[in-house]
């Protein structure tokens, strides 16, 4: 599992979403055996949805480096494999891992979710808001009917629906962690619907930053840019955008997802950023953002 990044990545597609992450060449790299855990998140107790595959997995593996139990929550019986394989891994580190499959668009799902994390891990320390969709179109008008309300609801009202069912459970100390990208900030001529969601994401995490402060919760982000996942090769991109993923970054390539992981560690440790909530951090090979 040593570290590994390329530039090449070959043209493929896959005709689902979510994307399967045994079917891609290469497939992603979610663990590097340089990064050693320390303690950080010692018996803390984790929700990270979207932790089958990609930067999910990616979560999970650091997390249980650094101590914490996890529960993974996955969408459908074609991440099944996935999930049990970053569940397999997170229990060889000696954590407890449980995995839920269902969706998160349904509220009484979420309430499942947090109450199986309280019965199973015993409380939730830590929510990790990652899981979503996006689709690639050249044009608005190819965007089908009732798909931008759709990823709304996966990639916004899901994380909105699973933090409101957490919060009763989550004390002083506590984090919630949310997912956006690169393109909340930069927008995407061919990725209209899943950029709006994702400002979206940057203001409800500011907002509920500056609302859950006083109760001691901290509110955070992630934004990655392009990185190696099952997503990129079942959005319905062109083999030619495909080949192109992650060059027009300085770095020239894609990110990989363990180099992403450790973001979402700093944001969850009440030690290492403990001075920081409504903040986003843009691990994105280079590109420069404002805020």
């Amino acid at each position: 599992m040593s570290a590994k990044t390329f530039t090449e990545t070959p043209p493929q597609h896959q005709d689902r979403m979510p994307g399967v992450e045994a079917q891609m060449h290469p497939k992603p790299v979610e663990e590097d055996d340089r990064y050693r855990g320390s303690g950080k998140l010692q018996d803390k107790r984790a929700i990270v949805t979207g932790g089958d595959s990609g930067i999910g997995a990616a979560i999970a593996i650091a997390f249980a480096k650094e101590g914490a139990d996890v529960l993974i929550v996955h969408q459908s019986e074609r991440e099944r494999a996935d999930a049990e394989r970053t569940r397999a891994r997170v229990r060889e580190l000696g954590r407890t891992c449980e995995v839920m499959e269902g969706d998160l668009k349904e509220r009484p799902f979420c309430k499942e979710v947090a109450d199986r994390c309280m019965d199973v891990l015993g409380g939730i320390d830590v929510l990790v808001n990652h899981a979503g969709e996006g689709w690639v179109h050249d044009r608005l008008e190819d965007v089908p009917e009732g798909e931008m309300e759709e990823v709304f609801r996966d990639n916004f009202f899901s994380m909105y629906h699973l933090t409101r069912a957490a919060l009763p459970h989550m004390r002083e100390g506590s984090a919630v962690v949310n997912t956006t990208s690169v393109t909340a900030y930069e927008g995407s001529a061919t990725h209209i619907d899943y950029s709006a969601t994702k400002g979206a994401v940057v203001g409800f995490t500011r907002s509920l930053a500056k609302n859950l402060v006083m109760r001691g919760i901290r509110v955070n982000a992630v934004a990655p840019g392009p990185v190696w996942t099952p997503m990129i090769v079942a959005a319905g991109r062109s083999d030619e955008q495909v080949e192109r993923f992650g060059k027009n970054t300085p770095m020239g390539r894609p990110g990989q997802p363990w180099e992403i992981a450790p973001s979402y560690v700093f944001l969850a440790s009440d030690v290492e950023s403990s001075y920081m909530t409504g903040q986003v951090l843009h691990p994105n090979g280079g590109r420069y953002m404002s805020s």
